[in-house]
C-alpha cells in the first residue's frame, strides 16, 4: 500500500468518533515499533518527522524507513507527515520526498522561535495550501503558540505568557476560511517537552498538570464542527517511566504531562490528531538505562536496542487504544495522493 494522504485518515477518524496518534520518529526502532503496534491493534496510524529528527536522520533515510513500513504492512493505512515546517521551501523539500502530509507553523517565523503576527501567519500557511493541495498534499496549520521547547523549535513561553498566545476560536474560523487548510492545530495550555507545568500544589509540593483551556476547543468544535484540530504537546508523561529513568541514574524532577482523560475530552469535540513524541522518548531512555545498570558487560547496540524498541511499542499500544483508532484500520479502502487532488478541485 502507498502511503495515504492524512486527510483521509482524518476524514474517517471524524466519521468515527475517534483520534489518531501522530508519533515522532527519529530511527527505524521507533518506526517497527508504531508499526507493529498499529498492526496489533488494527490501527490507522500517522508517523512525524521533525526539522530536528530530519537533521538528525536525514529525510531520505526517514523516507525510506516509512516506505519499508507501508510495504511490510500493506493493510494498514499510515500517513507520513513533517511536523512543524518553518518555511514553505521546507514544506517544499518533504513534498518531493515523498511526504503526503506537511505542517506549516506560521505561528512562529522562520527561526522557529519567534511569534508571527496573525497576517503572517495567513499568508505563508495560505502560501503552502496553495502548493500541497493540487498534488493531493494534506496541510495542517497552527494558531496560537504553545509552551515549551523541542527539537530547537518553540518560543519558550513560560506558564503565563502561554495563557496569551492561546487559539481565538472566533479567529480560528477566520483562519481556516482565509487559509483552506486540512487540519488546526489549537493552543489551549499544552506543551512540548517533558516539563509541561510549572504549578505545584502548595501542601504537599507535589506537581500539578497544565490548565488547559478546553473551553477554547468546545467553541471552535461549536463554531466549526467539521474542522478537524490537532492537539500538539500531548504526551501524558507516566510517572513510571520517569521513575525508571531516575531510578537507574536519570535526573528527571517535576515532570508532568496531559492526562489521557483530557485528551479523550478533545477527541469528543473534534480533536483528531493528537501528537505523542515524550512518551515514546522516554520508554526508550528507561529501558537503556536499566539494560545498562544491570547488565554492564553489554557493548551490542542490538542488545539494549531491542528493549527500547518493545518499551516504545507498549506506550504506541496504549496511546492507539485510548485515543479510540485501535480496530479502525480496516474500515475504508485507503486512496492515493492522485487519489486526492480531486478532493480539492
Amino acid at each position: 500500500m502507498p502511503l495515504v494522504p492524512m486527510r483521509q485518515i482524518l476524514d474517517e477518524a471524524a466519521k468515527g468518533g475517534y483520534g489518531v496518534g501522530a508519533f515522532n520518529v527519529n530511527n527505524m526502532e521507533q518506526i517497527q515499533a508504531i508499526m507493529q503496534a498499529a498492526n496489533d491493534t488494527n490501527s490507522p496510524v500517522i508517523i512525524q518527522a521533525s526539522r530536528g529528527a530530519l537533521k538528525y536522520s536525514k529525510m531520505i533515510y526517514l523516507k525510506k524507513l516509512m516506505e519499508a513500513a507501508a510495504e511490510e504492512f500493506p493493510h494498514i493505512p499510515v500517513a507520513m507527515h513533517l511536523d512543524h515546517g518553518n518555511s514553505l521551501e521546507t514544506c517544499k523539500e518533504a513534498i518531493a520526498l515523498g511526504f503526503t502530509s506537511v505542517m506549516m507553523d506560521g505561528s512562529l517565523g522562520e527561526d522557529g522561535k519567534t511569534p508571527n503576527s496573525y497576517e503572517q501567519n495567513v499568508n505563508v500557511t495560505l502560501a503552502v495550501v496553495e502548493y500541497a493541495h493540487p498534488l493531493g498534499v494534506t496541510v495542517e496549520g497552527e494558531l496560537g503558540c504553545l509552551g515549551g521547547i523541542e527539537d530547537g523549535h518553540g518560543a519558550g513561553l513560560s506558564d503565563a505568557q502561554v495563557q496569551d498566545h492561546l487559539t481565538n476560536p472566533a479567529q480560528a474560523e477566520d483562519f481556516v476560511a482565509k487559509t483552506g487548510l486540512d487540519a488546526l492545530a489549537v493552543a489551549i495550555g499544552t506543551s512540548h517537552g517533558a516539563y509541561k507545568a510549572g504549578r505545584k500544589d502548595p501542601v504537599t509540593g507535589q506537581m500539578l498538570p497544565p490548565v488547559l483551556a478546553m473551553d477554547r476547543i468546545y467553541e471552535i468544535h461549536k463554531r466549526m464542527p467539521k474542522c478537524h484540530m490537532v492537539m500538539h504537546g500531548s504526551s501524558s508523561v507516566p510517572k513510571e517511566l520517569v521513575d525508571i529513568i531516575n531510578q537507574y541514574g536519570g535526573n528527571m524532577p517535576d515532570t508532568f504531562g496531559i492526562p489521557i482523560e483530557q485528551i479523550q475530552d478533545g477527541i469528543k469535540h473534534g480533536v483528531r490528531k493528537v501528537n505523542v513524541d515524550t512518551d515514546s522518548r522516554l520508554a526508550i531512555t528507561g529501558a537503556i538505562r536499566k539494560l545498562f545498570a544491570e547488565k554492564p558487560e553489554k557493548f551490542d547496540p542490538r542488545d539494549y536496542l531491542k528493549p527500547a524498541r518493545e518499551a516504545a511499542y507498549d506506550v504506541y499500544v496504549k496511546r492507539m487504544n485510548a485515543f479510540g483508532q485501535a480496530g479502525h484500520a480496516g474500515d475504508y479502502k485507503p486512496i492515493t495522493l492522485e487519489d486526492a487532488k480531486a478532493l480539492y478541485r
